[in-house]
């Protein structure tokens, strides 16, 4: 396995599980997230929409468009210790794991 299909593969089993429980309002998401808000609907849009662009990039694979996916995804993830001001709450800690692995996923394609 590649690690670009490494990388696609993950972003997708970490964010159907994210993805289900935020749109069932899952008392984890609650005790992680806080409940509903604009933001966390913001949250859910940008996580579906990584998610089908990395079905949509292992079905029909395309270098660039995989790249910009990831670059896109290591900013913010990597802005996200700031922005929540922590580095203890669990997604921040997924969030720099993550990004770490795509920076190697773009390592290897350059």
């Amino acid at each position: 396995m590649n690690m670009l299909t490494l990388s696609l593969l993950l972003n997708i089993l970490v964010l159907i599980p994210i993805c289900f429980l935020m749109l069932t309002n899952n008392v984890r998401m609650v005790k992680t997230l806080g409940e509903f808000n604009p933001a966390r609907g913001i949250l859910l849009a940008m996580y579906a929409t990584i998610l089908f662009g990395s079905i949509y990039l292992l079905i029909f694979p395309d270098i660039k468009f995989a790249i910009a996916l990831l670059l896109v995804q290591i900013v913010y993830k990597l802005l996200t210790p700031f922005t929540v001001k922590t580095l203890k709450h669990p997604f921040v800690i997924s969030n720099l794991f993550i990004a770490i692995v795509h920076i190697v996923t773009i390592q290897t394609l350059s």
